[in-house]
């Protein structure tokens, strides 16, 4: 009889949540900037905030299919760097590392 590891994948989710999270707040932040001066942040913020909302979904979906959901989480770091330059570094991180840690842990 052979034994199977079940491997819980809170941590990932949670990283996930957090990230995305931090992601909605800056990039709503960025669009609230936007309407207030005359920057052209409003369209990087809402790219944040669609990568977020990736990052949400990938999020929920870790438990399912890990590898997509660290796909997904690596693809929305990626545009949450895109989307908010250097306002959003601590969402990528949470991002990434959830990412990674979904790919790579067994």
């Amino acid at each position: 009889m052979r034994r199977t590891r079940v491997i819980s994948r809170n941590f990932e989710m949670v990283l996930g949540i957090i990230g995305s999270i931090i992601g909605l707040l800056s990039g709503s932040m960025l669009l609230f900037l936007g309407a207030i001066e005359s920057v052209p942040t409003p369209f990087l913020g809402f790219v944040a905030i669609i990568a977020s909302f990736l990052g949400i979904a990938s999020s929920f979906y870790v438990k399912n299919n890990n590898e997509v959901a660290g796909v997904g989480f690596i693809i929305a770091t990626m545009f949450v760097i895109v989307g908010s330059a250097y306002i959003n570094e601590i969402s990528a991180i949470f991002l990434l590392v959830a990412g990674i840690s979904s790919l790579f842990r067994n």
